[in-house]
């Protein structure tokens, strides 16, 4: 970013007069962002040519503004870092909203950068412009518009502080063009935020916290709950002493999965709609109740009366007061950062040298394993006529077991087959969709992974419908030269629609059937990639085998998989979470 004599002239020692797209550049560069997925527009234009004038990060150039976020928000999922997108003003922030909405409801920390139409046009009905603090302020943490130029430093260090800090999610941080344009002195990027209104809360209150230790140590059916909080605290290493400590039973959500290992015998599987029925039986029947991190969501606990029927005591854990509560009264509330909750709990316990009931721990560990026993998760493995899905996601967890390997997925069937068998032992290793349920997140979800992660093993989970939303990125993999690994589960149907379509509409299938689908083997080809498509149980190892052989490129498996398959167990809407269907004999 040069500067001529005549433009030095007048600066005050130690400041320099730079255009606003070249101060956001260096707000940037002073917040070590490597990577900005992004795609131009004439409202970014002069934040593009200031992007063309360094080369300390890399813009990777999206074919579609919603891909843009989604990349930057698996990138974030997995690495802990503030994912950043940049996309212009109009249709260019609209097609963004999707992805700003799938960070907000999963608590991902994300800085979108968006144009905005000169500030004298604003609110004009200028081309391409849209109220975009408007249109995204039910969908982000907070939302800036900047009028001045000399406001982007400061408000880029407030976008970053309040995406990451506390309950984590996007910010959005609008530019009209000609703030970008206009020049302003910039004297360096700040060190510190100070912002009055929002000072988010990580020490937990001591006095709960010693609560909690005693109905802990008290408890005859233990259970400790955990949710995506865990992971965004970093404390899946916290979560796994606690238990060493106690032996109580553990489950995930969801989105909590690799927070506590899934091969370890503690852990009871996911729980909810579609978790088991060991995990599902013990929430119901604990006496108390760990929550950590999660927010008792309607996917989780059912008919919220079903719950209720059951008296326990609950303690809740969170970063956000106003997830505790919200639709579960809890005994024992405690405001603050997983991590520092957890590591104090744990302090107080070898303080107080008390021990939890073992005779009573040992008579509710009969009751869950008898429960276990019951297989939940059994399907017809012995199968040789049609491809089950379910063994499609376990040939690939015993392929990479105790490899570096991230799973993405979208959103379906797929998506409860991957989280169901896919054995999770490690944080921040499965990243998909939850709270939204975005479909189309999974090719740009890994692509972003594998860029951040060029030496790990990135497969995506998908379906024939899901993939289709997102599918032109397949030319960013090839540009960017992201090798990831994509498995269709391919049932030819809307899987989840339909099998919701049978069990609740009498088997009325109205449109869940794909009539028309592309030949995935040459549209992978077309995009510069491989192709290939599995049509028998018996090729499912070695194509998958030979796709992992293909390290330096992205490989398109197309598994034509049984279309009559349903995910079980499962939970109707509105039934209780104990309530559940085990298989095809209970519909």
């Amino acid at each position: 970013m040069e500067m001529n004599k005549a433009d030095t002239a007048s600066v005050p020692a130690g400041a320099l007069e730079l255009r606003g797209a070249e101060i956001l550049v260096k707000a940037l560069q002073a917040e070590n962002v490597q990577y900005i997925w992004g795609y131009p527009g004439g409202a970014v234009l002069h934040i593009y040519d200031a992007f063309y004038k360094q080369d300390t990060i890399q813009h990777v150039l999206v074919r579609h503004e919603q891909a843009a976020v989604h990349a930057a928000d698996g990138f974030a999922r997995a690495t802990g870092e503030v994912g950043v997108a940049l996309v212009t003003s109009g249709p260019g922030l609209t097609n963004a909203v999707t992805g700003i909405a799938t960070a907000y409801m999963d608590s991902i920390p994300m800085v979108i950068i968006s144009g905005q139409v000169p500030t004298a046009a604003i609110g004009l009905d200028a081309f391409q412009e849209c109220d975009t603090v408007g249109i995204t302020r039910p969908i982000v943490k907070h939302n800036f518009l900047v009028k001045d130029a000399r406001d982007i430093a400061e408000v880029m260090k407030k976008a970053f502080h309040i995406a990451r800090s506390g309950r984590p999610g996007p910010v959005v941080v609008d530019i009209p063009k000609d703030v970008s344009f206009n020049k302003a002195l910039f004297t360096g990027y700040p060190e510190a935020v100070e912002m009055r209104s929002y000072n988010p809360v990580r020490k937990g209150h001591g006095g709960q916290i010693r609560k909690a230790l005693q109905l802990l140590m008290s408890a005859k059916r233990p259970y400790i709950y955990t949710g995506g909080g865990v992971l965004m605290s970093e404390a899946s290493g916290e979560l796994r002493a606690l238990v060493d400590m106690l032996n109580f039973p553990v489950t995930n959500t969801l989105m909590g999965l690799g927070a506590f290992p899934a091969t370890d015998r503690r852990f009871l599987g996911m729980l909810g709609m579609h978790g088991t029925l060991e995990a599902n039986n013990a929430m119901q029947n604990c006496d108390v109740l760990l929550a950590v991190g999660a927010r008792f969501d309607d996917r989780v606990i059912g008919n919220p009366k079903h719950f209720a029927s059951v008296e326990r005591k609950i303690i809740h854990i969170d970063i956000d007061p106003s997830s505790i509560s919200k639709r579960v009264k809890v005994d024992v509330p405690i405001v603050g950062d997983v991590k520092d909750v957890l590591t104090e709990l744990m302090g107080m316990i070898r303080e107080s040298g008390l021990k939890p009931d073992a005779a009573a721990l040992k008579g509710w560990w009969d009751t869950i394993e008898g429960w276990r026993s019951r297989d939940c998760m059994k399907y017809d493995r012995g199968n040789t006529q049609v491809i089950k899905p379910q063994m499609v996601v376990e040939t690939l967890w015993n392929m990479t077991r105790g490899t570096d390997t991230y799973i993405t997925s979208d959103v379906g069937q797929h998506q409860m087959f991957a989280a169901q068998y896919y054995k999770f032992d490690e944080p921040r290793r499965w990243i998909n969709s939850g709270g939204l349920g975005t479909m189309g997140v999974g090719i740009p979800y890994a692509m972003g992974i594998k860029l951040a992660k060029p030496d790990s093993e990135v497969f995506c989970v998908t379906g024939e419908g899901s993939v289709q939303m997102c599918i032109q990125e397949l030319s960013t993999c090839l540009q960017y030269n992201t090798p990831i690994k994509i498995l269709s589960l391919n049932n030819r149907y809307l899987g989840m629609v339909r099998q919701w379509q049978e069990i609740e509409y009498s088997g009325r299938y109205s449109h869940s059937y794909m009539d028309a689908l592309p030949d995935f083997v040459k549209l992978a080809e077309a995009y510069g990639h491989v192709g290939m498509l599995i049509e028998r149980p018996e090729d499912v190892e070695g194509a998958l085998i030979e796709a992992r052989k293909l390290k330096d490129r992205t490989v398109f498996m197309d598994f034509r998989t049984d279309p009559t398959e349903n995910v079980f167990p499962m939970v109707q809407a509105g039934k209780g979470i104990t309530e559940m269907l085990l298989g095809a004999e209970d519909l």
